[in-house]
């Protein structure tokens, strides 16, 4: 009685763990459907298999529960970053205007010229960046589509590509579930070898 409920325990834990990692396999593979000639049927991988109503639905989520346009553009002219786009503005407009005029005009008066257009940056840059992030955020959200654009980088991923990727981010929980299979198929095999022993 012993040795057959352990034998039945090893069998059932291994047929539990194979058959958990050929299903988490298959989830992949195969990439490309496979034909068997005699049931007339065609498998393939869950993830190839539906790929594009995958990568539409994650393009989905992404643009409206994770990030939208109005937000990208929102967050690159937020306060912590005018100053660093303030300083840019003046910088150029400062090499354009020494570029421009004369060199027979003295440095002190190109100096002046500069410090009274910086001042002008000063008072009018808040208001021209927001009037700007308001065009950008119209204009983009009537030309870019973000749902569009994440769904096709799924769709132009390599499936061998993807799949490592999705294994190395969640190898653990998929090696758990493994494991799992293993610990049920044991416990399975104990009732089964229960039951065949009360039965018989």
């Amino acid at each position: 009685m012993l040795v057959s409920t352990a034998i039945m325990a090893v069998v059932g834990a291994g047929i539990g763990w194979f058959t958990n990692r050929i299903a988490i396999r298959m989830l992949f593979r195969p990439q490309n459907p496979v034909r068997i000639p005699l049931l007339n049927v065609s498998i393939q991988g869950l993830i190839p298999r539906r790929r594009q109503e995958i990568a539409s639905n994650i393009g989905e989520i992404v643009e409206k529960e994770l990030v939208s346009i109005e937000e990208i553009v929102v967050n690159l002219a937020a306060e912590k970053n005018r100053g660093d786009i303030i300083g840019t503005i003046k910088k150029k407009v400062g090499e354009i205007i020494k570029g421009k005029i004369p060199g027979i005009i003295p440095m002190s008066i190109k100096e002046l010229v500069v410090e009274y257009v910086n001042d002008i940056i000063d008072q009018q840059a808040d208001t021209v960046i927001n009037e700007l992030v308001e065009n950008v955020i119209h204009k983009a959200t009537g030309e870019m589509n973000l749902r569009g654009m994440v769904e096709s980088r799924i769709n132009q991923f390599d499936l061998a590509k993807l799949e490592g990727i999705i294994l190395s981010v969640a190898s653990r929980e998929l090696k758990h579930i493994e494991y799992l299979g293993a610990v049920i198929g044991f416990f399975i095999g104990i009732a089964q070898a229960i039951v065949i022993y009360i039965v018989s």
